[in-house]
Parts: structure tokens; sequence; C-alpha cells
């Protein structure tokens, strides 16, 4: 019999060994699959309710093929999925809640090994913080991304141009059969958004950790390398689990760091942020929001991709995906790094990594843009900071002075935004409160506000946003986001009235309020706190121990792990 955790159920010679085996073998399963093979645990992310990740069941039966050729032992189980497009009030809200989910169904099951299906925005990192907090070995498929979408003989990307249509319908440079004929141009094969969104984001963080197979990233999701990959994953998580890989071997300091430098490479989602530290909180690295700047604002844009660029994922993959990304930056990573392969990120790119396509990914030396990453802010209006994203951004905006234009709530927003009589021009900078994780609740993608219609009518297409919330990654413009501490906790962008000058520099790192201590002291006595969303369940929960976004946005007492041992029977 194995030493594997497994045994603890499935190699007992008493009652409970009998009730463990027993119920299991009411599914067909014969004797010898509970010889002491290592049991791997297939974490599914699957759901007709997150289109994304509605053919995770048949990539599932690629890694079990796998699993089996290796000599292990598939168990396929669910957990909740997050849908970014149709969860409400914001598929964010749950992340957390699906990390629980992740956490102790690994834990309280028999598995020595994980593999993560993931895809959709948040089911990458919830899977992965829950992972974390356990640490077995563990290796993550990702789902892959859509096709490109194709209309009227061009490209085009999920979300960012779901931006630019509704603001062209909005302004009548198109129709609304237009409008509802490009929905199905765009959506048109299995898979996640196929710009650089979050979800693609995450599936180039997951590899540039070191934590899925080399040049997984990119392959689209009816690609059969896709599913190629899943199989080859499926042998490998059996081998890790017999060489003790557990992820605290894996996700390292250095690990990260290779991660916040790729991601300005390949013009990342600034929920990567977000993410990021929460996992890293888990796994019980010591990440702060600084680090992102500090490590990765001076790394050069390298790829082409919407909606920093024009191309698209799946151009990407054909062009040499992450590996060829991961060679270019190669003098500025650390790439001794061990992976889910056993070997370090320099032994799996040795023989890939070629550009075929210099168009869509850049040299090293003749970057699209020299510095890219996200930047971190800070000032009266966000004192523990707030991030943007400049390859999505506008240059002449990236230092500006201008009058606040302040939406209380995001139903202020929708109510006033289009009325002629707004008070705003191009100049202007729009506020939005209560977006954060306390105030929406959950942190909603609506940062980056459409713009007044009079203003798009006159052609205006960027001006500053500030707000609590995130935007998706799919989306662009200069927009500051994450500001912490947030509104509906009191922090000084509560604070803001319709009128004040608000001043943003980037350059310098500053976002300034130019209201003095004196009148923000009097207003902060006028002020009262919005009412809470809720009084009950995961809400109320998430509400009163969701740390801030400069914190990574986790409940305070999921930080760290409990590891994997469980002392008690069930019976």
């Amino acid at each position: 019999m194995s030493t594997f955790r497994s045994s603890d159920w499935f190699g007992k010679k008493d009652k409970m060994g009998f009730i463990y085996r027993s119920w299991m073998k009411n599914q067909g399963m014969p004797e010898d699959m509970f010889d002491g093979r290592p049991v791997i645990g297939i974490c599914n992310t699957w759901s007709e309710l997150t289109p994304c990740n509605a053919h995770l069941r048949d990539i599932a039966e690629s890694v079990k093929r796998g699993v089996f050729e290796a000599g292990g032992f598939p168990l396929e189980f669910p957990i909740m999925s997050l849908g970014e497009t149709l969860l409400k009030p914001t598929a964010m809200l749950f992340r957390n809640l699906a990390s629980m989910d992740t956490e102790e169904s690994i834990r309280g099951n028999p598995i020595d090994g994980v593999v993560l299906l993931t895809g959709c925005d948040k089911t990458t990192p919830s899977t992965l913080m829950g992972a974390a907090s356990v640490d077995l070995p563990t290796i993550v498929v990702q789902g892959g991304p859509m096709l490109n979408g194709k209309y009227k003989g061009h490209d085009i990307g999920s979300g960012t141009n779901v931006w630019t249509f509704t603001d062209d319908l909005k302004t009548g440079k198109i129709s609304y059969a237009e409008f509802a004929e490009a929905e199905s141009c765009m959506s048109r094969s299995p898979g996640h958004c196929m710009t650089m969104g979050t979800a693609s984001t995450m599936a180039c963080m997951v590899e540039s950790l070191g934590m899925s197979l080399s040049g997984g990233a990119a392959i689209p999701a009816v690609d059969s390398r896709r599913k190629r990959i899943a199989q080859l994953s499926g042998r490998r998580i059996v081998e890790m689990v017999k060489e003790d890989l557990k992820m605290s071997k894996i996700l390292t300091r250095a690990a990260f760091e290779n991660a916040i430098k790729v991601n300005a490479a390949i013009g990342g989602s600034s929920n990567f942020v977000i993410h990021l530290t929460a996992i890293a909180g888990r796994i019980g690295v010591d990440l702060k929001l600084e680090d992102f700047d500090n490590i990765g604002s001076k790394m050069p844009l390298l790829l082409d991709l919407m909606p920093s660029g024009k191309f698209l994922m799946e151009d990407f993959y054909y062009a040499g995906g992450l590996p060829a990304i991961i060679k270019q930056m190669s003098p500025v990573l650390d790439m001794d790094a061990i992976t889910v392969t056993g070997k370090s990120h320099k032994e799996n790119i040795e023989a890939v990594g070629t550009i075929y396509n210099e168009d869509v990914i850049h040299q090293f030396e003749k970057p699209l843009i020299d510095e890219a990453g996200i930047v971190v802010v800070k000032g009266n209006l966000a004192l523990n900071g707030a991030v943007i994203k400049p390859s999505a951004a506008t240059p002449a905006l990236m230092q500006h002075r201008g009058r606040a234009v302040v939406f209380e709530n995001i139903e202020d927003y929708h109510d006033r935004v289009d009325d002629p009589n707004l008070d705003i021009d191009e100049t202007c900078v729009m506020v939005l409160k209560s977006v954060g994780p306390v105030g929406y609740p959950g942190m909603p993608e609506v940062g980056n506000m459409t713009l007044p219609k009079k203003l798009l009518d006159k052609g205006v297409t960027d001006m500053v946003r500030i707000s609590d919330g995130r935007m998706s990654g799919t989306a662009f413009g200069t927009v500051i986001l994450h500001v912490s501490p947030e509104s509906a906790i009191g922090g000084n962008l509560g604070l803001v009235q319709n009128g004040d000058m608000i001043k943003l520099d980037v350059p310098n790192k500053s976002l300034h309020l130019e209201v003095s201590d004196e009148e923000l002291a009097i207003r902060r006595s006028k002020w009262t706190a919005p009412a809470p969303a809720s009084n009950r369940g995961y809400v109320n929960l998430y509400v009163n121990h969701v740390q801030q976004a400069d914190k990574g946005a986790d409940l305070d007492f999921l930080v760290g792990g409990s590891g994997s041992e469980v002392l008690r029977d069930s019976h």
C-alpha cells in the first residue's frame, strides 16, 4: 500500500475503509482502483451558466486519459463556477466563496493531486487560491480562448468591441440590426474572451507562474492541441504526486515577480493585480501593491493584442504564444524558477520560443511601448493606492487636471450620464463612488464608465475616470481603478464633491484632490456610511470580512492556509 494521502481513506482495513471503498464501487469501479495508486482530483468549473467554461467536460475527459495512462485514479468533481457574463451583481463578489468551495472540496476528500480546469475570469484565481490553502501537487489546465470574432470582413474582439459597438450604437453610427448581428459574429466558438481580457491574462499568469505546462495559455479552445495539453497535464500530475511537487515549491517570490513582469509585456488586465495579490496571500508570499509598480511598471509591451493593440489570442498562439514572450523577457526573468514540469522556465523553452510573426510579438529591444506595466498612484484621494493600465490609456491624459463630475453610486451614474443638462466637458474627471468591495458589494467592472452621449457625439473618445471599482481586462481608457480605501468605508473618494479639482500625474505616480485637510475633515464629520448591502448569508459575511483592493480583496480569515491534514473520520 502506498503512503499517498488517499490511503487514509482507501487503504484502511476496517469499518471506515469498507465505507470509503464500497460506496465508490457503486460507480462500477473495480477493486484494483483502490490498490494505492495516486488519486487525482479534477476540479471542474464547468457550467452552462459560465459560457466560457461550457466545454470543460470535454477537456476533463482528455485529462482523465492522461491520468489513467500514468497509473493514476482520476475523480472529477464540480465546484461553484463563476461566469463573468451572466452572474449578478458581479462574479468578483463570489470569487472568495468559490475559493472556499475549492479548498474544502480538496481537503475533505481522498485526493493526492489536483488538476484545476479553469477558463472564465474568476475561475482561475478562485481555484488557485483554494488549492494554495491546501498545498497539494496541483496543475492548471485552461479552457482556452475563443476563435477570433469575424464581422464584415474584419476581426472583432470579445469585450473590447462590445464597448466600441455600444458607443457606435449610442451615437447612431450603426443600427440596432448591425449591433445584434455582431453578437453572433463575436462569440463563434467555445472558449473565453480572445482579447487580453482577464481570462487570457489569468491563463498567461498561470503559465508564467509555472503552474501549467509551457505553451498552453494561448491555444484556442477548439484547437486539438488544447486536448493534447490536457492529456499531457493528466500524465504530469501523477508524476508530480510521486515527486511531492507541491504548490508552495513552485509559487515562490521569484515566480510572482516573473508573473508581474510578463503581465506588463503582454498588456495584461489590471485585474491581475488583485488576483495575484490574493493568491500570494494564500501561499504565504508577501506581495504588496507597490511591488506591481516597482517590478513591472518599467517593463516593455511586446504583444500587440486588444485592448492595448489590434490582434487577438488566436494570432498570439500562431505567432509563438507565451513561450516566445518568456524567451524575449529572459534577460529580466528568473529563468531558473521551478515549474510544474519539474524543470525551470529556461529548460521548458529551450527548444521553443521562436517568434513567427513580429507584427504580433515584438522583440524585447523593439517594444511597442517602452514602459507598459501597471502603475500605482497614491495621494490624498488614494491613501493606500490605486492602479492604472498605461498601455490601454491615452498618453495625453496621463498628466491631467480637471473638474470632478461626481456620481454617488452606479444608479446615479445610469440616471444622469446621458442627461443633456449634465455639466460636463472633455476636460472633466468622472468620479464614481460606492463600487468597491464593500460598497457595491463585490467591486464590479464598471470603472470604465461609458462617456456621456453628448461628448461621444462630439467625437470625444476618452476622459479621466476614477472609481474604487474595477474594469474588464477587455476595456480601455485612462481609468484609475481600485482606489483604496474605498468610499463606502470612509475613504476620501467618498468625500469628493462636484466642482473639486483633481490632479492626475501618472509619471510621478500621484493622484491628488485639491481640497484642504481642514475642508476634508468638515466633510468627513457630515459623512454617513451607506446601509449594508445585506444582513444575511454569504454577502453579509463578505461585507464584514473583505479586505481592501490593495490587499487582494480576499476575506481576512482566508489569508494563509490550513494544509491538507484531516484528522477525523466521517462515521
